[in-house]
């Protein structure tokens, strides 16, 4: 019984670990990936038409449901009187685990964001979502578009 507590409280120590890390993704205009450092980007101007807060859903890669599966598959199992009925129990308490699992990885990857309605200088308009930064952006103000391989970020245009 020890054995299996021990095992339950690793597994409980990953889950919280793996959903740690997943909450630290961001798509913060003010966060710079390492990759797009010392990459040439593509800038367009434009002025900000609307803004609107919105949320963004948050991930489930299945690794929240797969920890969250297995340990209350070996929790549930410890329960049980031996036999068969370790084996269900089991069973029932590892699908719960995996779906409460999969629920705080969605939730705890979930954040606020903007969406952020711009007319380019040619007339075009383009919507951008991106997290809420530091800089305070409001209607009228003079952007600038920023993409770096895929990647688009809005800020303030330089004076």
């Amino acid at each position: 019984m020890e054995r299996s507590m021990k095992t339950l409280m690793k597994m409980g120590l990953s889950t919280a670990l793996v959903l740690a890390l997943g909450a630290c993704a961001t798509s913060s205009p003010d966060v710079i990936q390492r990759g797009d450092a010392q990459r040439m980007s593509q800038v367009q101007d434009g002025v900000l038409l609307s803004i609107r807060t919105v949320t963004v859903d948050g991930s489930q890669s299945g690794i929240g449901a797969a920890v969250g599966g297995v340990t209350g598959a070996v929790a549930g199992a410890s329960r049980g009187a031996g036999g068969g009925e370790s084996q269900v129990i089991g069973l029932l308490v590892g699908v719960a685990g995996a779906v409460a699992g999969n629920t705080i990885e969605r939730m705890a990857t979930r954040e606020e964001a903007n969406e952020l309605l711009i007319q380019l200088k040619g007339g075009e308009r383009r919507a951008i979502v991106q997290a809420k930064g530091s800089e305070t952006l409001v209607p009228g103000d003079s952007v600038i578009i920023v993409t770096t391989g895929g990647k688009v970020r809005v800020t303030k245009a330089p004076k």
